[in-house]
C-alpha cells in the first residue's frame, strides 16, 4: 500500500476528514474531531502512525520491527508504522483497529450522527 492508497482507503470512512493541523508535513486524519491516522510527509519512507489498545499496542512493538512507539504521542496508545514494510493486509487491519478505538470513545450522541452518514 502507498500513501495514495492510504490516503483513499482513510477518506472512504465514515465521517473521515483529512487535515495538516501541524503544519505542511504531517498529514491527519480524523473521525468526529479525533485524530486516528497521522503520516508523516517529511520523509522518504512511507510511515503512519495509529491509534491502538495499549496491550495490543505493546504486543505488536514485540512482535514486528516495523511497528515502533510514535514520536511525540502517548507510547501506550500510538504506534507508528512502517507502511514500506507492513503487509497491506495488516496496515488496513491496523488502521480499522485504530478508527474503532476513537469511534468507540466518542458520546453516543456522535456515535448514533455517524451510523447515520
Amino acid at each position: 500500500m502507498n500513501i495514495e492508497e492510504f490516503r483513499e482507503f482513510c477518506l472512504s470512512k465514515k465521517g473521515v476528514i483529512e487535515e495538516l493541523p501541524f503544519g505542511p508535513d504531517t498529514l491527519v486524519y480524523k473521525v468526529a474531531g479525533k485524530m486516528f491516522a497521522l503520516i508523516s510527509l517529511d520523509t522518504e519512507e512511507f510511515k503512519v502512525t495509529l491509534k491502538c489498545e495499549p496491550n495490543f499496542s505493546s504486543e505488536l512493538r514485540e512482535q514486528f520491527v516495523y511497528i515502533v512507539g510514535a514520536f511525540h504521542m502517548n507510547k501506550k496508545h500510538w504506534n507508528t508504522v512502517n507502511g514500506d514494510f507492513a503487509p497491506t493486509k495488516q496496515l488496513i487491519e491496523l488502521t480499522n483497529h485504530s478508527y474503532e478505538v476513537v469511534v468507540e470513545g466518542l458520546p453516543k450522541k456522535i456515535k448514533l450522527e455517524l451510523d447515520s452518514l
